[in-house]
């Protein structure tokens, strides 16, 4: 008899993309395998879900529908539903959905398998949702996307009340991991092979408030420098309240720290600040941008912003263009304000009207697009270490090149080199022309180390069994394990 297969599809933050692995992780423990990319279906589909966009049930019941039909033609199929919109929405998702099997929220996904077993015996569909975190998400199995680079979370949750993000409700308050244990998975990661590392939180640089170490990042940042074998080290998302100085000059002095920062915006706009209960303002914005450039000149900053949260005037929206130059992003990620149900922004008077909030928006980002390409082009003629992609550049076969990134995350394409190189191995390549959102490296690839990090790559995808992914992700990632394009999804 043959193994049962499974599918998992994905949607929002990090977060979920992390939860995702634990959930292939659990069911490959359990004896399920992945669903080939060629299969006609899988017998047990996971949704983990997000519930951050305004039309986020009717994207998730759009797919429950379609599938089905697919689930009444094929006898002992079950599909289960996790994630942020499961713990908000409970049973109303087996009432408009009775074929589903499973629901289960963010504090209890290492209980699937059992809760699909119990739904299979009972017939009946199962919800269970956890008020509180019953074990840390990286105590579970996983089965991680890359070899060569991994999430690490060091914390879950978030103590913010920004008005308009639902996920504090859902995910609940932070609660941190003691260093030991992260420091224990990075370095039995970096024994497996893996040479990058981002560690990830809901507020990541809030780490050491639940322990009672405000200095806990920046001391967790520099003991990431002092493990060999680890070349890159990343993070996502912090929130500009905590970011302090020695975070600062922990990512200048530690080595394997990139050069590369994602700092949340959401608007430059005081007014539309405090209407968020963003703890911060412009003047304090702009004084972290100019610190970082003054201990890392070749960084490149990226971020989130809102645009038409309820009350922006016209003056509010020209504030967070003039952040926006000042700020010479390298990339912005720009969300139109989309109402969260249980948020109090949804609630607030003043809803901007719908062709205003695009016409900004479109203001907004053809102004963002000509400083991504200026910043790009001060990279023409830099020699850069490329960390060589898998699956990045979609028109790579056609060209005949290959992708990868540089340290400070930008994308880059170069000429494929003479000799074999593989997802995880280095390219030390010039760059040779800039676009807004990729570089070129056109000549030749001056130099090829080759790194056990490929070699990790090269034994997983050895054995045919380990090619299918078993996490299909609903939104595109920028690099392995880089952020989304939904960068914290605008609620960091």
């Amino acid at each position: 008899m043959s193994a049962k297969t499974y599918e998992v599809r994905t949607y929002g933050c990090q977060m979920n993309v992390h939860d995702s692995e634990r959930l292939s992780g659990l069911l490959e423990d359990a004896g399920y395998v992945p669903a080939p990319k060629d299969a006609e279906g899988a017998d047990v589909v996971v949704f983990n879900t997000c519930a951050v966009r305004e039309n986020a049930d009717n994207r998730l019941y759009g797919n429950l529908g379609q599938l089905a039909p697919k689930k009444a033609a094929r006898p002992g199929m079950q599909i289960a539903v996790g994630g942020c919109l499961a713990q908000k929405d409970r049973d109303t998702i087996v009432k408009k959905a009775p074929w589903v099997d499973v629901v289960f929220g963010t504090h209890n996904i290492g209980k699937l398998p059992v809760l699909l077993e119990r739904a299979r015996v009972q017939e009946e569909a199962q919800v269970e949702i956890a008020e509180s975190l019953e074990a840390f998400p990286s105590t579970l199995p996983t089965r991680r996307e890359s070899a060569y680079a991994a999430w690490v979370s060091i914390s879950v949750g978030c103590n913010n009340t920004c008005t308009f993000c639902i996920v504090p409700a859902l995910r609940g308050k932070e609660k941190d991991r003691r260093p030991g244990d992260i420091l224990a998975e990075i370095e039995a990661l970096v024994d497996e092979g893996v040479s990058e590392i981002t560690l990830l939180g809901q507020n990541v640089n809030a780490y050491g408030s639940d322990i009672g170490d405000r200095e806990a990042f920046s001391k967790l940042l520099r003991a990431c420098g002092k493990i060999g074998g680890l070349e890159r080290v990343r993070f996502t998302s912090p929130h500009p309240r905590d970011f302090t100085d020695d975070v600062i000059a922990a990512m200048a002095e530690t080595p394997n720290v990139m050069p590369q920062l994602h700092m949340p915006l959401q608007s430059g706009s005081d007014t539309v600040l405090k209407a968020m209960r963003r703890s911060y303002r412009q003047e304090r914005f702009l004084g972290i941008i100019e610190k970082v450039r003054a201990a890392m000149p070749d960084a490149a900053i990226s971020t989130d912003i809102i645009v038409g949260f309820p009350g922006e005037t016209e003056e509010d929206f020209e504030q967070t263009l003039h952040t926006v130059r000042e700020s010479r992003f390298a990339q912005a990620f720009t969300f139109q304000y989309s109402k969260r149900p249980g948020t109090p922004a949804a609630e607030m008077e003043g809803q901007i009207p719908k062709e205003v909030v695009q016409a900004r928006y479109e203001r907004l980002v053809a102004l963002q697009e000509e400083i991504s390409w200026e910043e790009n082009k001060k990279q023409v003629g830099r020699t850069l270490e490329v960390m060589v992609a898998e699956g990045e550049g979609r028109k790579d076969d056609a060209t005949r090149r290959l992708s990868g990134r540089a340290p400070d995350n930008r994308l880059v394409h170069f000429t494929r080199p003479e000799e074999p190189v593989r997802p995880g191995d280095m390219v030390t390549v010039e760059i040779t022309y800039a676009a807004p959102h990729h570089l070129l490296a056109e000549g030749s690839v001056q130099a090829v180390r080759r790194t056990r990090a490929g070699d990790a790559w090269e034994k997983r995808n050895a054995a045919p069994a380990a090619k299918p992914a078993g996490v299909m992700l609903g939104l595109p990632t920028i690099g392995a394990p880089a952020p989304s394009p939904a960068a914290g999804c605008g609620c960091d």
